[in-house]
């Protein structure tokens, strides 16, 4: 075999392992040592196995993730989500679909806090859908709304699949964090509109929730969220402004959100024991995958995959719109059956040279790849999210019936991804500024 077609057969080889459920990183990681063997022999494939871990881990900008990881798990344990739903709850609840609507902001609020889109829906979960279950909203809707809108926790800063992306692609991390925080509004709004919709046409789906709630106790309730304004003042606007670089924001966003948590008196020793174990685990599984393609990385670049499709791409007319449409199409088909995770980093080796052959701003394509992302953890038949949400809600929504509700979100994502390619300013105005 040549190398080139060695490279070709390992790609196969690793979509295969993955599709009977071998651990991505054993995958990725597995099937690149065999085929560096191949290539270059056993000496090599020992050398890049010695000093790839370490080369990886001691990369100054992967120490964020740890970081935004050990925000999130204090975030949730010390009751932000709680706080945040129930201040939209009083605030949106008389809109069509209110509920569903306060679910999907307080989802994206949450987002700023956690960094993943799994720790959202599983944390907004359990707090929002039983309110609109039993206020008698449609169970597609209730469930739907979680697995959509808990998305964003990939999209809006801090985000940890951003900070991979941009290690990866040897873009400013900063650039692309601040990035999705448009596209995020976008996402959130375009949902709120649909359920505002199609609540007000079928009232049937969310029965209005007549309540009269004092202005007192509204404006009392926007006092029990400062805690998620101090976190994104302090991340996003401390990256904005220059003040701190993404690696010093997300330990300044832990240490915040440590110093709330001691304040609010929830600063607890086992709050603190299980925050810190989440966010090492978390890292630990994190780590295990990216070395994996860091392998799987070099491996193609052994092999003269990368540099062959490029050359395809180069004699492929040059059209930046068709590379978009195709890249679209890789991420919306394979993110029905990959992690998010391992998706992009087997495809990033891939994908990155054909964009930067054409000069396309790797900033949008970061954005657009953590949308395609987002896309997969709703489709079927692996739909990280859904799935999350069923471990949430249990034998009382059938998995049927979250997928039908997940249906009209990913409608919505349609529109949000044709505005995003038809409008880059809209991920690239935020990061101009910082420029």
């Amino acid at each position: 075999m040549t190398h080139l077609e060695i490279g070709f057969a390992g790609i196969g080889a690793v979509l295969a392992l993955i599709a009977i459920r071998v651990p991505i990183g054993v995958a990725l990681g597995g099937v690149s040592i065999v085929g560096i063997v191949l290539i270059r022999g056993p000496g090599v494939a020992a050398g890049v196995i010695k000093n790839t871990p370490f080369e990886f881990a001691a990369n100054w900008s992967i120490s964020a993730i740890p970081m935004f990881l050990l925000m999130g798990a204090v975030a949730h344990h010390s009751g932000i989500s709680a706080s945040l739903f129930n201040a939209a709850r009083l605030w949106l609840g008389n809109l069509p679909g209110g509920l569903a609507v306060a679910s999907n902001f307080a989802c994206a609020g949450f987002s700023a806090a956690s960094g993943s889109s799994l720790a959202t829906a599983a944390a907004m979960g359990r707090i929002t859908i039983p309110e609109m279950i039993g206020h008698g909203y449609d169970r597609g809707l209730s469930t739907g709304v979680v697995v959509a809108a808990g998305t964003l926790g990939s999209l809006i800063p801090p985000s940890i699949l951003m900070v991979l992306y941009g290690i990866f692609a040897e873009t400013s991390i900063a650039q692309l964090l601040i990035a999705g925080v448009l596209p995020g509004i976008l996402t959130a709004v375009v949902y709120a509109a649909m359920i505002v919709t199609r609540c007000a046409l079928n009232p049937r789906l969310a029965p209005p929730v007549r309540e009269k709630i004092p202005l007192g106790r509204k404006i009392a309730a926007l006092g029990d969220v400062w805690p998620i304004l101090v976190l994104i003042l302090g991340i996003v606007g401390g990256i904005y402004t220059g003040l701190v670089t993404p690696t010093e924001a997300g330990a300044f966003g832990a240490f915040l959100s440590f110093v709330i948590a001691t304040a609010q008196g929830r600063m607890t020793r086992e709050l603190f024991r299980t925050s810190v174990m989440e966010a090492l685990l978390g890292t630990a599984k994190i780590f295990f995958i990216a070395i994996g393609a860091v392998l799987l990385t070099r491996f193609l670049a052994l092999s003269g995959v990368p540099f062959f499709i490029g050359e395809m791409i180069g004699d492929w007319a040059l059209d930046p719109l068709l590379l978009v449409l195709a890249t679209s199409l890789i991420y919306v088909v394979l993110g029905m059956f990959l992690e998010p995770l391992g998706l992009m980093l087997l495809t990033l080796p891939l994908l990155l040279p054909m964009f930067e052959a054409l000069n396309l701003d790797l900033v949008w394509l970061g954005v657009l790849v953590i949308k395609y992302l987002e896309i997969g953890l709703m489709t079927p038949p692996v739909g990280f999210n859904v799935y999350i949400v069923k471990s949430v809600v249990g034998d009382e929504v059938p998995l049927g019936t979250i997928f039908r509700g997940v249906a009209w979100f990913l409608a919505c994502e349609v529109v949000v991804v044709a505005l995003l390619v038809a409008f880059p300013e809209i991920s690239l105005f935020l990061p101009g500024l910082m420029r």
